[in-house]
This record gives C-alpha cells, structure tokens and sequence, in this order.
C-alpha cells in the first residue's frame, strides 16, 4: 500500500492498495495502520467503521461536521463512485479548493480527508457500497449540508441526480453555511 498526497487538498492522502487477483477474484489490505503513520496520521484516532449503499444517481453531501469537525477514510468496496472534497478550513494553504476522485471497488483505493473539509459523492454504478472511517463519535446535531448544486462550487456532478434525502435537496448554499459558521 502506498500513500499519495492530494495537491488540492492540504493533509488529504489517497491510500492505494496493491490487489493480489487471480482466478478466484482478488484480495487486497485496505487499511495498514504503518502506512497511515507514515504520513503522519494516528491510526488509533478512527472511533467508528459505517458503511452506505446507493444505488446509480444517488448523490449524498456535501456534508460537513461543526465543532472539531470530523476527519474520515473514505473507500468505495463496491461499484464506483464520483466523490467531492471541499476544502473549508478558513487556515488552511488551499481553502475553497475542490477536489475530485473517482473510487472504485475495483481499485480499493481509500481517500483520507482532513476535518473541516465538506465530503460528497454520486453512485456511478446500479450499486455502490462505501466503508467510512471517522475520527470522533457521530453525533447528527453536529451534521452541516450544502447545496450540492451551489453555483459557487460549480461540481460537475456526472449523472443526473436520481435520488436525495430531504436534508440533502434543501441544503442552503456554501455562503449561507460559511455566514453561520463565522457569525
């Protein structure tokens, strides 16, 4: 497994596996508490493992944590996944960037994104299962939305939106969330 840093996002790193494949299918380590230290990171931070399934067109987030905010490994185990991170950490080298991965199961590959950072993705595929990791306890008072089709952001989000929750299709705008969270 290799670390590789994200240059858009300041401390986020693309965990990249090394699949064994043969005729049965494939195996492959997705998480290595050595390589997670290598680049700084403390393994032993990660509190709690949840996983999601969307089917093709879902799109969840962008979501952000208030308070601390909430640090998180993000894998797709199965299907594939066009996933988002916005950097709003208002100290950080690249704020208001974004960025922009495709995540796959048949790649393994776990993308580690820093707290203060919102976190979104479409399901690509008829099924798409996602493996969190996260830092801290969730806790949903603490759970922050943004219109996922603010114009400021401009995502170019691959597939038409099939599917959202209700807190997901009224988020308010990156601006209106950034005038709350400073006021």
């Amino acid at each position: 497994m290799k670390a590789t840093e994200v240059p858009a996002i300041d401390g986020a790193y693309l965990f990249e596996p090394t699949p064994y494949a043969d005729e049965r299918g494939f195996f492959c380590r997705t998480f290595d508490a050595d390589v997670v230290r290598s680049v700084g990171l403390d393994p032993n931070v990660f509190v709690q493992d949840s996983v999601s399934r969307s089917v093709q067109g879902v799109l969840r987030g962008l979501h952000l944590r208030s308070g601390a905010g909430e640090a998180k490994l993000v894998r797709c185990s199965y299907g594939k996944i066009f996933d988002v991170v916005v950097d709003l950490r208002t100290d950080s080298p690249t704020h208001r960037n974004r960025a922009f991965f495709e995540l796959s199961g048949q790649t393994q590959v776990t993308l580690y994104i820093p707290a203060g950072c919102a976190h979104g993705f479409q399901a690509l595929t008829e099924t798409a299962d996602i493996s969190y990791r996260i830092d801290r306890p969730h806790d949903p008072a603490e759970d922050t939305t943004i219109a996922f089709d603010d114009p400021e952001l401009a995502i170019p989000w691959p597939l038409p939106v099939t599917l959202m929750s209700k807190a997901d299709r009224a988020a308010p705008s990156l601006a209106e969330v950034l005038k709350h969270k400073e006021g």
